[in-house]
């Protein structure tokens, strides 16, 4: 039979705090909201990390929008449905880091000036409907080895902010996937990406 002593001692055995713990510290600096006394990351860091990122999806949602409403010619029409398709999931992305840079008690930064700066995507407008496609595959890797640093980088510090970015990054490499089916199909002809040909 337990003894009342036993949840403490269990809590020191395991490394995890009792209830009376936890409760105590969510009643310190109660106005952090999300952010609590056991957050082991450097806020400003992934604060700046996140805008970083927050820049790049705003980039690639405006490329991706230019995209679809510029593509000509005979095989436009599938991947001008897959310009927009990215540009909407880029914008989605966008959201949920700003809702993420709220809960860090931080402040998204929409503000265009500066904007490609802070991007690691560049914005490359294209001359053709290849180009368009080049472009935004480069861009797509540009984000895939970005959000794997800032992973690498966050670590076990931050799981919610970790779990964010991996979810964001395995979209990422699907949108690079589909942009290489387009560039590179079977016999050096282009083929619609999965996505597109199901449809």
């Amino acid at each position: 039979m337990k003894q009342p002593g036993d949840m403490n001692s269990s809590a020191r055995t395991t490394g995890l705090s009792d209830a009376a713990t936890l409760r105590r510290r969510a009643r310190q600096d109660v106005e952090s909201g999300a952010v609590t006394e056991g957050y082991e990351a450097d806020r400003e860091v992934v604060l700046r990390l996140l805008n970083e990122a927050l820049a790049t999806e705003l980039v690639c949602t405006l490329r991706y929008r230019r995209h679809y409403f510029m593509a000509q010619g005979l095989e436009s029409e599938s991947v001008k449905q897959e310009f927009l398709e990215h540009a909407q999931e880029e914008q989605e992305h966008a959201d949920r880091i700003a809702a993420r840079i709220v809960q860090l008690e931080g402040e998204p930064n929409f503000d265009p000036r500066g904007l490609a700066e802070r991007s690691h995507a560049e914005y490359v407008a294209g001359d053709s409907l290849e180009s368009m496609i080049r472009e935004d595959l480069v861009a797509e890797r540009v984000a895939i080895d970005s959000y794997r640093e800032m992973i690498n980088y966050i670590g076990a510090q931050d799981s919610t902010t970790r779990r964010l970015l991996e979810d964001i990054l395995a979209k990422e490499e699907e949108h690079a996937e589909d942009l290489s089916s387009m560039l590179h199909g079977s016999a050096g002809q282009r083929r619609e990406p999965k996505a597109v040909a199901a449809r």
